[in-house]
């Protein structure tokens, strides 16, 4: 008898558990979207720190108006970044030189390049470059937020750099996009440990 009683209890304990869904996608429709980041203000050492402009180019930044919305911003802080002497490290897409650059947040004539795919470290000089210049810090920008600032930003933290992501500097296809970028540097094992999240008029140097 007080087998059964036990099994009985045991059954009404598990009716009463809350409804699970068969597999992890079905609750993927009811997700909803964590509360946005508090970005922190960042002061840099310029003896240290490289800023990162990734694939402003024509052929893609240029054709995307939420690109071309960050580019005001990213002259601002280039200019800043140059005043102070912060090296400037560009990358470039393929089928695409230096030139191609969007006019306003063009390339030096003596600051380097990459060329390379959403991973700006691979079969690249980037890592020699940032070694070679002393830098523990990069500041991150460009596009796209998913693709080349996510991966290249993650390849220099599981370097041990510490990251400095402006998100107005950002940018992606859509909205959607960007704010998953942002959400996994956010949590990402290793990359939120060492990244910043930040604004460009948050940034002193």
């Amino acid at each position: 008898m007080k087998r059964n009683l036990m099994a009985v209890a045991t059954a009404l304990a598990v009716l009463a558990l809350p409804a699970h869904a068969a597999n992890i996608v079905d609750e993927w429709g009811s997700v909803k979207a964590p509360a946005a980041p508090a970005l922190k203000p960042v002061t840099i050492d310029p003896k240290n720190t490289a800023l990162l402009m990734l694939d402003f180019m024509n052929q893609n930044c240029g054709q995307r108006p939420r690109c071309l919305d960050t580019i005001p911003a990213m002259k601002k802080l280039l200019a800043e970044a140059r005043a102070h002497k912060v090296p400037v490290v560009y990358s470039i897409i393929a089928n695409s030189t230096p030139a191609d650059v969007i006019k306003d947040v063009a390339p030096q004539a003596d600051e380097p390049h990459v060329l390379s795919g959403p991973d700006k470290f691979r079969n690249t000089d980037l890592e020699k470059i940032l070694k070679d210049k002393g830098i523990t810090t990069v500041i991150t920008v460009g596009t796209a937020s998913n693709g080349a600032v996510l991966y290249t930003a993650s390849g220099a933290a599981f370097r041990g750099m510490n990251v400095i992501v402006p998100v107005d500097g950002i940018s992606a296809v859509d909205p959607y996009a960007e704010y998953s970028a942002v959400f996994t540097f956010m949590n990402a094992p290793q990359v939120s440990a060492k990244t910043t999240l930040t604004r460009s008029d948050m940034i002193k140097f």
